[in-house]
């Protein structure tokens, strides 16, 4: 071996070891980006943990505090992850923000519950109604609501699930009525 050929093939190591530890500490970086990512999501779900535990004795899941309607899961989200590195050293059980969020929901006016606003517009009417017709007047009388086609139909369907409305199925078409209170419940068309 000449000494050119051993100079090139130093060379040619050096660059490889410079590229692989290059690449070495990119994938540190990396790793570090995303164990950063799920420490704030460790944070988030210790704080969705201790809200449980604060409303365990609620036996209907209907009366737990809904999201705040014009805040959508992302901001909230990001909000937690702010102070997730100040929460890192505290515990999850001795975290305030429980304390904070429902402090948060008391001071704004709580809008009725979804559900609720669909059984009051069933029990305006005998006939069953489809599910397009109830988003529909829902966004009329109140505007400030503003739920998917597919919100409204998962809402009914948990209506029906509770027992409160009734569903009616004709060729295709699915449609709901409420259950009057005292009404028995044998005469269903599912």
């Amino acid at each position: 071996m000449t000494s050119q050929s051993a100079a090139t093939l130093r060379s040619r190591y050096v660059a490889q070891a410079a590229s692989d530890l290059e690449e070495n500490r990119r994938r540190q970086q990396e790793l570090a980006e995303r164990i950063s990512v799920l420490k704030q999501e460790e944070a988030l779900l210790a704080d969705i943990l201790n809200l449980a535990e604060q409303y365990e004795g609620f036996a209907d899941a209907s009366r737990l505090p809904e999201q705040l309607q014009d805040e959508p899961v992302t901001a909230k989200a990001k909000k937690t992850f702010t102070g997730a590195a100040s929460r890192r050293s505290v515990s999850a059980k001795s975290a305030p923000t429980g304390r904070t969020a429902k402090a948060g929901a008391k001071g704004k006016s709580r809008q009725p519950l979804l559900g609720d606003l669909l059984a009051e517009l069933l029990g305006q009417y005998e006939e069953p109604r489809l599910a397009k017709e109830l988003r529909d007047e829902l966004l009329e009388k109140h505007p400030d609501r503003n739920p998917t086609p597919q919100v409204v139909r998962n809402t009914l369907e948990s209506l029906v699930a509770k027992g409160r409305i009734r569903r009616h199925k004709q060729q295709r078409s699915v449609m709901y009525t409420l259950i009057k209170p005292g009404a028995s419940d044998g005469d269903s068309s599912d």
